[in-house]
């Protein structure tokens, strides 16, 4: 069993437009609303490759039944804590060259005893479970090094943690001896403190970070595919698309691939082969945060994986 610790839970709405014209009234063409929030596209992708998995985050009174729902539809079981305000709207604008604009909202402001209720409902999960994935960014009400805290605890215990934050808490974790890191091009730089925009730079980084302590650190590159390290060798896997036709939670997406291949016991190279397989997959369908089993699998074979310096 596989536990997601993601706390933010959201409302994404994908509205699709022709051209986003800043300052004019504009009339979508389509919109579609989903159970959001980086712990759930973790989650509902890692029950689409067929491991189990249990998922802790926020509800509200107004969305309990809508989240739960889909997320028992798509093999996630879940576990809600509910806040005392409404869930976070995340809003994608896409327009008809499918370029995405997002405005995420910052979410509710948790109580003391709501930060406590999840991190007890989290523990709980975690009892019995392979490894623990925690994904996203912490609701308001948290310590910024609370990541930083489960992944010693856990660790401790000699539990696996994946970990996909930002900011403050990312550099907390960089340092808490977690099992996987995955900061993005933008996250890799604020931890470098310079660019990391090619393949070598990657490279350079994700040694540094296995000497902080991390023991599989990846950084993904947007359309260069993704570097990681396995303490031997630095790795890279990536696959061009002529088409994407929805990209957000991709990065997501790639991290339940990470995390199905730890359970696998799959080779490095083979776990960023499926990461990238199942990051690709999701951009491939209109679905914020959502892969095919049968798409992750086609594309897998075209996933290019070259180990750097051989």
């Amino acid at each position: 069993m596989i536990t997601v610790g993601g706390f933010n839970t959201a409302i994404d709405r994908l509205v699709t437009l022709d051209v986003l014209e800043p300052g004019s009234v504009q009339r979508a063409t389509a919109v579609r609303s989903y159970p959001g929030g980086k712990g759930v596209h973790v989650a509902q992708t890692i029950a689409a490759l067929g491991e189990p998995v249990q998922l802790v985050g926020l509800v509200d009174s107004m969305h309990r039944n809508f989240i739960a729902r889909r997320m028992s539809e798509r093999g996630v079981l879940f576990h809600g804590v509910e806040a005392t305000g409404e869930l976070r709207q995340c809003l994608a604008l896409r327009e008809r060259d499918g370029r995405i604009s997002e405005v995420l909202d910052p979410g509710p402001l948790l109580s003391d005893a709501v930060c406590r209720q999840l991190l007890h409902t989290l523990w709980r999960a975690i009892d019995g479970s392979d490894a623990v994935v925690l994904s996203g960014s912490l609701p308001r009400g948290f310590d910024a090094d609370t990541y930083a805290q489960i992944v010693r605890q856990a660790g401790g215990n000699g539990l696996p943690c994946l970990v996909d934050a930002s900011g403050e808490a990312l550099r907390h974790v960089a340092d808490a001896g977690a099992w996987l890191i995955k900061p993005n091009r933008d996250e890799a730089a604020q931890l470098a403190g310079k660019a990391v925009d090619t393949v070598a730079q990657a490279a350079e980084l994700v040694r540094a970070l296995h000497g902080r302590g991390t023991e599989r650190p990846v950084v993904t590159l947007g359309a260069l595919g993704a570097v990681g390290f396995d303490g031997d060798a630095v790795w890279h896997a990536s696959l061009p698309l002529r088409h994407s036709e929805n990209a957000v939670g991709s990065g997501d997406c790639f991290l339940a691939g990470l995390a199905v291949a730890q359970q696998r016991g799959l080779p490095f190279d083979q776990a960023l082969r499926l990461a990238v397989a199942c990051g690709a997959a999701n951009a491939m369908n209109e679905e914020t945060g959502f892969v095919r089993r049968a798409d992750v699998e086609a594309l897998g074979a075209r996933v290019q994986v070259t180990r750097q310096g051989a």
